[in-house]
């Protein structure tokens, strides 16, 4: 089963805008998959236009709130998530493999004696 999860990693704010302070324009953010043997990871940028209504203040902001803002502006949840369990998917059950040119002999495998173990003989 695969596990994702979302995070927010930057905020880059403008210190002014109008008369509000701490405004965020953009938001780097990365989707995250495992199935506990493999991963996938997609990410990217979102930016923002300037607020015309209600405003959070910087200190009061979550991360789910982010992310909401993240979807609502373009970042397609569905897709991204789609593409993070394909990255699995095809580490799971390659879509292509390299495997060796059938006109060149496989070298037959290499056989390794074992040690014998032996006691020095005594010096005459």
């Amino acid at each position: 089963m695969i596990t994702l999860s979302w995070i927010i990693e930057r905020l880059l704010v403008k210190p002014t805008e109008g008369s509000l302070t701490d405004v965020v324009i953009t938001a780097d953010w990365r989707c995250n998959g495992t199935d506990e043997t493999y991963s996938g990871t997609c990410y990217g940028s979102c930016s923002f236009a300037p607020p015309s209504g209600e405003f959070t203040p910087y200190e009061d902001l979550t991360e789910a709130q982010v992310l909401g803002w993240c979807y609502a502006n373009g970042v397609d949840k569905t897709a991204i998530e789609a593409n993070v369990s394909a990255q699995i998917e095809n580490q799971i059950n390659p879509p292509i493999i390299a495997p060796p040119l059938p006109w060149v002999p496989v070298p037959p495998p290499v056989v390794v004696a074992p040690i014998e173990s032996f006691v020095d003989a005594p010096a005459a």
